[in-house]
């Protein structure tokens, strides 16, 4: 009886692929799941800081309106505007 040795070949090169193909999959589902965790973090984090930045923000404008500060609320206009207008959030609108 003769060994047919291309496909003993073959079903080793089968069996050495799928077995590095599970380890590389152990290994990305590993990772997956850590930068989830971050990601999950992350997010609640944004969050935090969103609500505090928006606190800050309607402070600063009651303040604005309370005193009448025409210079102060003008120069925070200027900002936003330049910022909105650096992100080209202004000229989209525009067109």
């Amino acid at each position: 009886m003769e060994i047919n040795w291309v496909v003993v070949g073959w079903i080793i090169d089968m069996i050495l692929n799928g077995a590095v193909w599970l380890i590389i999959a152990v290994i990305f589902l590993s990772l997956v799941d850590v930068s989830d965790n971050w990601m999950r973090k992350g997010i609640k984090f944004m969050d935090k800081a969103d609500k505090l930045i928006r606190k800050f923000i309607d402070n600063v404008f009651e303040l604005i309106e309370k005193k009448n500060l025409k210079i102060l609320s003008s120069i925070i206009l200027l900002i936003v505007l330049g910022i909105l207008a650096q992100l080209e959030i202004i000229p989209k609108l525009i067109t």
